[in-house]
């Protein structure tokens, strides 16, 4: 039973990368903790594994539609589909959100207790200061109010919690990491290296930084903390506001409603750490305003929700002739019934890094994907699969704010409003180039190539009729669209002045300094790597500073020491 008359050291809202790693730190450092999550526990039956038959890839016109009936109408749409994952994410018609007519983006997310750690692909890569002081380099922006040796010490610890898979290979960015075992690449894949590093020695062809799935279903920061008997889980609430101190600005808690029930609720807590992703995050703050705090918690600069971000992705599906029949199942890590083994190849950015400088646009591109990994039948050419993900530079006007919709719980849905940039754009169309040109030097047939930019070819999928053709065609326009690359970061941003951010250096909110947002909505620049592990690694890193500050009294007054370390 959960007690809720008593007063807690912590609140965690959100149990995704941020939330486990958050309680995990908390409870570990002696603190009495409540995790609140709006999803339910998960089952044993959720993970039933899906069927899995040869045939290469398909339109999966099938599951889709099977997915949209039962509510995902949204989250059927991704390019990236699965029938296995897609369960783990939410029902669009319980849980609503608003684009402008012109402007639309695709939000994908779980509530269940893990959030998306259950769905996403499991690649974690670092940060670097490549990163971090972008706006030192090319004059965009705003730099982080951190550099990279501020979190090594965490990332180092977060890898080792949840255990990741990889090489040590020496680049710049991303930085090596602390692995628990190999990474792993095919003979497709090793093929392929091969060639693009033999006709672009810059691009290096990599493998995943991959985290191996957790077979008893919970992440293991979750895991953790239920082991110190510190921590108190409260599932299928939906928080929908902080509660403050109209003397002091300071939370006191939150206030919650059953999803089943509609029943309200309210905790208490000494300090509150919002993890409920970038979106979900930002709407809470929004909507927790009060006397002290008119215009949301946080507030103060005006730009909660702004500067709100993206990757630009790009895909491409390929066959490898040369490699007819061929598919692997790797080895380097524990095989999980229901995932399989996960990894695959990475390009790291390659432009506008130290040695490697482009003036003809800022930032650049990474490139992920995966060959000879998907069954064929015998004699069928392997499948090659690689997407293009560009970092977006962060703009005022890509905002989220409150919708006058409301959701069935009676709290207001979020807008989402972004739209690409120039430099966004020239990056876009670039990643496609490469793609193609990655491609032809391979020996590959191309099936499609596509962005939101449209399809790079006329010619797709050779192997299809022509209303196959066509339902692609149409199908592509609404699914590789932004907020395919599931990235979405930034619009309660980083800083080291308050009056050009929402949080501090330690993710502490300005307004209210026992409230913290170490997820990806703090993030000054958008990256084009992952944020998973960044969030993870900012989150214990926050979450230390609270157990500190908690046993000394502090969490009163926001800090100006942002190399905490």
């Amino acid at each position: 039973m959960v007690n809720l008359d008593r007063r807690y050291d912590a609140i965690v809202i959100g149990s995704g990368p941020g939330g486990s790693s958050a309680v995990r730190e908390l409870t570990e450092r002696g603190l009495e903790v409540l995790l609140i999550d709006a999803g339910r526990e998960v089952r044993e039956e959720d993970f039933v594994p899906p069927s899995r038959k040869k045939g290469g890839v398909g339109l999966d016109l099938l599951p889709r539609a099977n997915a949209m009936a039962h509510g995902r109408i949204t989250q059927a749409r991704r390019p990236y589909y699965s029938e296995g994952t897609n369960r783990f994410l939410v029902n669009d018609l319980e849980d609503p959100y608003t684009t402008p007519l012109t402007r639309p983006y695709l939000w994908i997310r779980g509530k269940l207790l893990g959030g998306r750690m259950h769905s996403y692909g499991r690649v974690l890569q670092r940060m670097s200061d490549v990163d971090f002081k972008a706006a030192s380099a090319d004059g965009e922006g705003q730099d982080w109010p951190i550099e990279y040796d501020d979190l090594k010490a965490w990332y180092d610890k977060v890898e080792r919690s949840v255990g990741v898979y990889g090489d040590a290979d020496g680049l710049v960015h991303p930085p090596d990491g602390e692995y628990v075992g190999p990474g792993y690449l095919t003979t497709v894949e090793r093929d392929f290296k091969d060639r693009i590093e033999g006709r672009w020695p810059e691009r290096k062809v990599i493998s995943w930084r991959c985290q191996a799935p957790f077979p008893d279903r919970v992440p293991p920061g979750i895991a953790a903390a239920r082991a110190t008997g510190r921590l108190t889980i409260l599932t299928e609430s939906e928080v929908t506001r902080i509660t403050t101190d109209d003397a002091t600005g300071l939370a006191t808690g939150v206030e919650f409603v059953n999803r089943a029930s509609k029943r309200e609720g309210r905790a208490f807590a000494d300090a509150v750490v919002v993890t409920a992703s970038t979106i979900e995050s930002i709407r809470l703050l929004l909507n927790s305003g009060s006397s002290r705090h008119p215009n949301g918690l946080g507030n103060s600069s005006g730009l909660l929700g702004r500067y709100f971000m993206d990757q630009t992705i790009s895909i491409g599906f390929f066959d490898s002739p040369q490699h007819r029949g061929v598919w692997e199942r790797p080895d380097n890590m524990p095989a999980d019934p229901f995932y399989g083994v996960g990894g695959g190849i990475l390009i790291p950015r390659y432009e506008n890094i130290p040695g490697h400088h482009d003036p003809s646009f800022l930032r650049g591109i990474s490139f992920q994907g995966l060959g000879g990994r998907i069954p064929v039948p015998d004699g069928e050419p392997a499948v090659m699969g690689l997407g293009g993900a560009g970092e977006m530079l962060a703009r005022y006007d890509n905002h989220v704010r409150l919708s006058r919709v409301k959701d069935r719980w009676g709290m207001p849905v979020p807008h989402i409003d972004i739209s690409m940039g120039e430099n966004d754009r020239l990056l876009l169309k670039r990643s496609m180039t490469a793609l193609k040109e990655m491609g032809d030097e391979a020996g590959y047939r191309v099936n499609f190539i596509g962005s939101a930019a449209g399809l790079e070819t006329k010619k797709i999928w050779p192997g299809f009729n022509p209303v196959q053709r066509e339902i692609f065609r149409q199908g592509i326009k609404m699914s590789v669209v932004l907020g395919a690359a599931i990235h979405e970061t930034g619009g309660a941003r980083m800083g080291s002045d308050p009056s050009m951010s929402v949080v501090n250096g330690v993710n502490q909110l300005w307004d209210a300094p026992n409230v913290f947002v170490p997820d990806a909505a703090s993030f000054v620049s958008g990256s084009n790597v992952g944020p998973a592990l960044t969030i993870m690694a900012l989150s214990a890193r926050a979450s230390g500073f609270i157990a500190e500050q908690h046993a000394a009294g502090g969490l009163t007054s926001p800090t100006e020491d942002v190399q905490y370390r």
